[in-house]
């Protein structure tokens, strides 16, 4: 690779930094504990920009006490000398202007995932305080900002140091005057992302070393991409066990595309795709090349090997897609995004590049594996007869117009108000439940809809199989939305879908088999902000004329000291237990209830989850309890 020299020239300043501290949101998207972690998110980026340029080869993190954030790399070091625009050094340009950066030149870096230069003054903007080190020429400088950015400690050499330490070091605490939520940093969101980064950057050491809680991490992968898509599938039963891996560097464009995929047995598909190591969420022209590739092959493929016959139906991208692991990862010298998220890749010459060499890699394995192949055009075409049956099975779910009120499901008590966005059902375990939950309701806004039994589990089935089940179709004709491609979320009746089961194994279960019903066919959804589960209490507590209801097990024993003996206690067994008062005091009242809302913070993170709890393998969910349950000793009452 050819080195690129890095000086004061290569930092070109834009604008001066401004008003970040009054408006951080449009940095960093809010001062909740999601742009908390995008200050660390920034730093790194930074870091990782160094290795993707060739120069650094590990990066370490620190996470010391005091949620005190400690970013190094061992890249060439910042440039020191004075900028020559704004009369001081580039370290302190590069952490005080905004839009001071390697990045716009194309001379320092030729691709880059930060904010295009914004990152470093943004975090120091926002930081109580921020320390730079920088290691080369033999020298060792220092600076230091405080309260927002300002200069306390001009950069000056403090040390002299062995000429063949270089790189740089950035230590900041996020200021609590910004952040009043909360400064202290997840641990395992924090370990997700840096083991998803050392994926997607194969060879580069990345190190995690949390002080707060003395736990420590080594992300090193020389196999990128491909040790990514195995882990993703370590939870399913692989139709090969060789991951279909191809990489290419496109030198009209100068973007390089690498792609690994494998299959497995279920129904479902993970397909992630990046951008310069940034998740694009929404997909866009890389996973539109993707696409247009892999069902190209394909169907040639199993037209030329007469698994097809003339007459066949085209397999489609669903069916191509049907048990897919894949990751896509590209770096492009000047990404565009599109949406208000910037979540969607739109480069246009993106999608030719991405077929092409992709196109090329998959007709490569499918020759050269004819067992492993067969294996997958069998699977999809399975998919396709599958997805003709299910088409017709979705005609069943399919709400009609709204004015047909025989369309509703028969056990939906719906409420009076066509409002959606005060408009609530909740999701009732058992007839019994439901009975008290209608008549304690407030019928203007909350409808109730009984769930018999447990509905099937989504993981281990077909669309076709999944639009049998009964509770299944009425969930969807409830929520008057479709499902699946079909989903229209402005037609969503409810904005407010409240699971309410039992709070012991069973009830977790039914509630944990709705979730991955939702998250699978209804992901918008959840994503929407619009599923909650209930919390009812687990112990009602009387004296006298004093009622009291606990929620949690810490909270009895609360109750317990401050009421003293003599107590009346009732241990919920199930919702059925309550009378239509109690339900509407405890659960349904929303001045006085407790609702979980449910959120995806990581879809990556919660795919692995829901694949591993209602999957095939035994072990991993197993140890997945273990390491998660936690154990209440009995209470004495």
């Amino acid at each position: 690779m050819e080195k690129i020299n890095y000086s004061e020239n290569d930092i070109q300043v834009l604008e001066g930094l401004e008003a970040v501290r009054k408006r951080p949101g449009m940095y960093i998207g809010s001062t909740s504990v999601k742009g908390l972690h995008h200050l660390v998110w920034e730093i790194v980026d930074n870091a990782i920009d160094e290795a993707l340029a060739g120069y650094a080869t590990k990066i370490t993190v620190n996470l010391l006490e005091n949620d005190v954030v400690e970013v190094i790399d061992d890249g060439r070091g910042m440039p020191t000398g004075i900028h020559e625009k704004t009369g001081i050094s580039t370290v302190e340009t590069i952490f005080t202007v905004l839009h001071a950066g390697g990045k716009f030149g194309g001379g320092a870096y030729k691709v880059s995932g930060g904010l295009h230069g914004v990152g470093a003054s943004v975090v120091n903007a926002l930081s109580q305080w921020l320390e730079v080190y920088v290691y080369n020429n033999g020298n060792e400088y220092y600076t230091r900002f405080e309260n927002g950015g300002g200069v306390v400690k001009p950069l000056s050499i403090i040390n002299k140091v062995d000429k063949n330490i270089r790189g740089s070091k950035v230590v900041f605490k996020a200021d609590p005057l910004i952040f009043t939520e909360t400064t202290s940093y997840d641990h395992n969101t924090l370990v997700e992302r840096f083991k998803q980064t050392a994926f997607l950057n194969k060879g580069i050491i990345f190190i995690f070393n949390d002080y707060r809680i003395n736990k420590f991490h080594n992300f090193h992968y020389e196999g990128g991409i491909k040790e990514f898509v195995l882990d993703l599938n370590k939870n399913k039963n692989k139709l090969h066990s060789e991951v279909i891996y191809t990489e290419s560097y496109d030198e009209e464009t100068g973007i390089s595309v690498e792609v690994a995929m494998q299959y497995n047995d279920s129904y479902s598909s993970q397909i992630y795709s990046f951008c310069n190591n940034i998740l694009t969420t929404d997909g866009g022209t890389h996973e539109e090349g993707f696409r247009l590739a892999s069902t190209r092959v394909i169907n040639k493929y199993a037209k030329d090997n007469k698994y097809l016959k003339d007459n066949d139906e085209t397999l489609s991208q669903d069916d191509i897609k049907e048990g897919l692991c894949a990751i896509i990862s590209i770096k492009h010298p000047n990404p565009q995004y599109e949406g208000q998220t910037k979540g969607k890749l739109g480069n246009s010459e993106v999608r030719k590049v991405v077929s092409d060499i992709l196109g090329e890699g998959l007709l490569r394995f499918l020759m050269e594996n004819p067992n492993e192949a067969r294996d997958i055009i069998e699977k999809t075409i399975q998919a396709s007869k599958a997805r003709i049956a299910a088409k017709k099975a979705r005609e069943l779910t399919r709400r009609k117009n709204a004015l047909e009120i025989g369309s509703l499901p028969g056990k939906l008590v719906d409420c009076s108000s066509k409002d959606a966005s005060i408009s609530e059902i909740y999701l009732v375990e058992g007839d019994s439940a439901g009975g008290s939950a209608k008549s304690g309701r407030d019928p203007k806004f909350q409808a109730i809809l009984p769930l018999r039994g447990k509905i099937i589990n989504v993981e281990k089935a077909r669309l076709h199989k999944i639009l049998d089940n009964n509770e299944i179709r009425t969930m969807i004709t409830a929520f008057g939305c479709g499902i699946g491609q079909d989903i229209d979320i402005s037609k969503l009746r409810y904005h407010k879908i409240v699971i309410m089961t039992d709070a012991d194994v069973d009830g977790s279960h039914i509630c944990t088999l709705i979730l991955t019903f939702l998250y699978r066919y209804l992901k918008p959804v959840i994503e929407g902000g619009y599923v909650y589960i209930a919390l009812p209490p687990l112990y009602k507590v009387s004296k006298g004329n004093q009622i009291r209801y606990a929620y949690k097990e810490e909270e009895m024993v609360k109750i317990k000291a401050e009421l003293g003996d003599k107590l009346s206690i009732q241990r919920y067994k199930g919702l059925g237990e309550m009378d239509a008062i109690q339900l509407w005091e405890t659960t349904l009242d929303p001045q006085n209830r407790t609702l979980k809302k449910v959120t995806i913070e990581d879809a990556i993170e919660a795919d692995l989850v829901f694949s591993m709890l209602m999957g095939d393998e035994v072990e991993p969910r197993r140890n997945f309890i273990v390491e998660n349950a936690n154990f209440v000793k009995n209470l004495d009452i």
